[in-house]
């Protein structure tokens, strides 16, 4: 001990206890490392928003990706790309310039290592007692194939930790990552931390950044999102502790930033409801107006896994950050609807549309005009609700694309929708190590990151993959850092 600071030497130091801590602690101590995790949460909350997720994976089965998993992400791969240097990325990585390695987009080697790493990681997740299912969902439609642990998030953090446990992983909960520490010649050789009572702690070793983004930090949310930061709230319990010290820490150490900082990944829910993930995810079936009661959005362009974010991200941007969804009594011929809503409030119920906006406080004679017109806009047809049907408006702005029924038959009910954030897509540069580099493109020496503090994530995020990715970074952070400490003191 050094003063008022503890020192403690590790092989790998890991600041975060969600799937990409838990996970780069357990390869690196079975790699025959000493390993500590710090985890700002108590134990009975560790796990970040990982405790709180159903962990879906967008895998068709345990073993393969889904069919369009590297499509998706290149068709996200950033916006207005230099074509000169993506044209660098069909070389060899080696030969790639530093302009190219450092380049804030997603990088193909980063998503080839995800994609090929994927099984062989959930075949490890299966070793600890994990078990795989492709059982129903929230996504009552989709457009791609997923799974999910049994037991979800909470399943994986608990296997995990357990297992940590037993092969002699150090945690310090209660305790903040708060600042990298150099030696002499400024190489990274640890990281200071936090616990109770604000004493500080030193711990050496690799480092390996995996305490999330900055959903929970309310100034950095302003800063990267701007006035609609206000109304964006964590999507779970988990997502308040990530207060994003991992990419600051990384950043002021020189790291390249990547994803896009303006952007998260978004969910409609209740505002009303203080449960986990309190989705509403049945506007499909009905109109989303304003809280002047206008329609803003095509509410079924496509099936619900692919616009929901979209139309999340809509509702952030309007006048107090809330829509409200609109439905007739028709909504009840949608089979097993009540699984697209996981909200513990009871919707706003009324026998006409002109009470129903009085209850919610919506310009009556506009949301009455509102439905009057979108229901002399539908077409009639077969309406066939687990599939896209094509049952469209005509001559209607915006229109409506599938199961557009008229809004006509009472009870109507309402549910006020807003934006969460499940999490922050900008993060800190990666290459497929998870050895976070710098402007230059060149790795930072003994630094990591995994899960949410590596970015990765542009316009629409290819859904199931946030958890899959915390997996398998966070198992070839500790596997890499463990066969490099090993490497230098050889």
């Amino acid at each position: 001990m050094t003063g008022e600071t503890m020192d403690e030497t590790y092989d790998v130091v890991v600041a975060g206890c969600g799937i990409a801590g838990l996970s780069a602690a357990v390869s690196a101590a079975e790699a025959g490392g000493r390993v500590v995790v710090v985890e700002r949460a108590t134990r009975d909350e560790r796990g970040g928003n990982t405790r709180w997720t159903e962990a879906f994976m967008r895998m068709k089965n345990e073993d393969e990706v889904s069919d369009d998993f590297e499509e998706h992400f290149m068709a996200n791969s950033g916006t207005h790309l230099d074509p000169s240097l993506v044209a660098e990325t069909a070389r060899p990585y080696e030969e790639w310039s530093p302009l190219v390695k450092a380049l804030s987009f997603t990088d193909p080697e980063v998503i080839g290592r995800l994609a090929a790493e994927a099984g062989p990681t959930l075949a490890w997740l299966k070793t600890l007692g994990i078990r795989f299912s492709d059982m129903a969902s929230y996504l009552i439609t989709q457009s791609t194939t997923r799974i999910c642990p049994v037991g979800g998030g909470l399943a994986l953090v608990e296997a995990l930790a357990a297992r940590a446990e037993s092969i002699g992983v150090t945690f310090h909960y209660e305790t903040s990552a708060e600042d990298l520490i150099r030696d002499e010649t400024d190489a990274i050789v640890g990281m200071r931390v936090r616990g109770a009572g604000r004493r500080p702690r030193d711990l050496y070793g690799k480092v390996v950044l995996a305490c999330g983004g900055f959903e929970g930090n309310a100034e950095m949310q302003a800063r990267y999102y701007g006035d609609v930061a206000r109304h964006i709230r964590p999507v779970a319990r988990g997502g308040y502790y990530n207060k994003g010290e991992g990419i600051r820490m990384g950043l002021a150490a020189g790291a390249a930033a990547c994803g896009d900082f303006s952007e998260y990944h978004a969910e409609p829910i209740d505002p009303r409801s203080g449960v986990s993930e309190p989705i509403v995810f049945n506007f499909p079936y009905g109109i989303l107006v304003d809280r002047e009661g206008r329609r803003f959005v095509d509410e079924a362009s496509h099936t619900v896994d692919a616009i929901y974010e979209n139309i999340a991200r809509m509702i952030a941007k309007l006048p107090g950050g809330v829509a409200y969804l609109i439905c007739d009594a028709r909504l009840d011929e949608v089979p097993n609807w009540q699984r697209s809503v996981r909200t513990d409030q009871k919707p706003v119920v009324a026998d006409t549309i002109p009470a129903l906006a009085k209850a919610l406080g919506i310009p009556e004679s506009m949301l009455d005009a509102t439905v009057g017109a979108f229901n002399a806009a539908t077409t009639g047809g077969t309406f066939r609700p687990l599939e896209l049907d094509g049952l469209s408006t005509r001559g209607l702005h915006p229109p409506k694309s599938n199961w557009a029924l008229p809004i006509a038959r009472g009870p109507f009910r309402a549910w006020p929708v807003s934006s969460a954030n499940c999490f922050t897509f900008g993060g800190l540069r990666c290459n497929a190590d998870a050895q976070v580099v710098d402007n230059d493109g060149r790795p930072i020496g003994n630094l990591y990151a995994a899960g949410e503090t590596m970015g990765l994530y542009y316009k629409r995020y290819t859904g199931a993959t946030s958890v899959l990715r915390g997996a398998v970074f966070g198992r070839i952070a500790g596997r890499h850092a463990v066969s490099a400490s090993r490497a230098a003191t050889a």
